[in-house]
């Protein structure tokens, strides 16, 4: 797989590294020896340390992403899954060349009666392994999706990240479905109540449709926050905007 996609991931990384490179961080990072802000407040401590500098790019990168994918048995169709895993290595060895915190999670319902909610953590900010990317080959079709505390989980999970942008994007064919009663305007009306709340938290959320999916996933995140990956060659230029855009 990594052997088809090196050529669109390196194309990627090349569009997007320049626009990191002249990327300016708004935010100052206190108890400095030197700087270009004094600081009062710090006085106090009498250490010296009264100044504030602005945060080069390269000390803490303004953007961190968050890839959830759905397990659901139906992502099994139409070559959903396949494009899913393709697109979660493509995501990850893009972020990991541009110097970008990633986690990619996948989730599914109703594996048992004890085991209500699943949620899988392939790749995590705190890792340190260095092969936990061979973990998302074990990305697959599973049972059924509870999609909205699958969304809530994983935005818990981001908001813990010091970077000032924060960026969630979900592969799904759109039919949240869980037991008893998960499903239609229901489980409509938790993915859309969820989505607005992380919203008003500072989360950026993007969906990312499959084909025929699109339609479904558009009405649940809205027509701007849909992305359409069924054209693999097509997602370096995607994904470079998109990260243009949540910068």
């Amino acid at each position: 797989m990594m052997t088809t996609l090196m050529p669109v991931i390196r194309e990627l990384i090349r569009k997007t590294n320049p626009l990191l490179e002249h990327e300016l961080s708004a935010e100052f990072a206190k108890s400095r020896l030197y700087g270009t802000k004094f600081c009062a407040d710090q006085v106090a401590t009498m250490d010296f340390r009264t100044f504030a500098r602005k945060r080069p790019p390269e000390e803490e990168p303004s953007i961190a992403v968050a890839l959830r994918i759905d397990e659901s048995a139906s992502m099994s169709a139409f070559g959903r899954l396949d494009a899913a895993k393709q697109a979660a290595v493509a995501l990850y060895e893009f972020c990991k060349g541009c110097g970008i915190p990633i986690m990619v999670y996948g989730d599914t319902a109703d594996r048992s009666k004890l085991e209500q909610m699943s949620v899988y953590s392939y790749v995590d900010f705190e890792s340190k392994d260095a092969n936990e990317k061979y973990a998302l080959m074990n990305i697959q079709a599973r049972s059924n999706n509870r999609d909205g505390m699958a969304l809530r989980i994983i935005s818990e999970r981001l908001l813990n990240a010091p970077q000032k942008s924060k960026l969630i994007i979900s592969i799904s064919d759109g039919q949240p479905k869980a037991m008893p009663d998960y499903s239609g305007e229901k489980a409509a009306y938790d993915m859309k109540d969820t989505l607005q709340e992380f919203r008003r938290k500072g989360i950026q959320f993007l969906a990312a449709a499959i084909g025929q999916d699109k339609e479904a996933i558009r009405e649940l995140y809205g027509a701007e926050n849909t992305l359409d990956i069924t054209d693999l060659k097509q997602l370096p230029a995607r994904l470079v905007q998109v990260i243009a855009r949540f910068m």
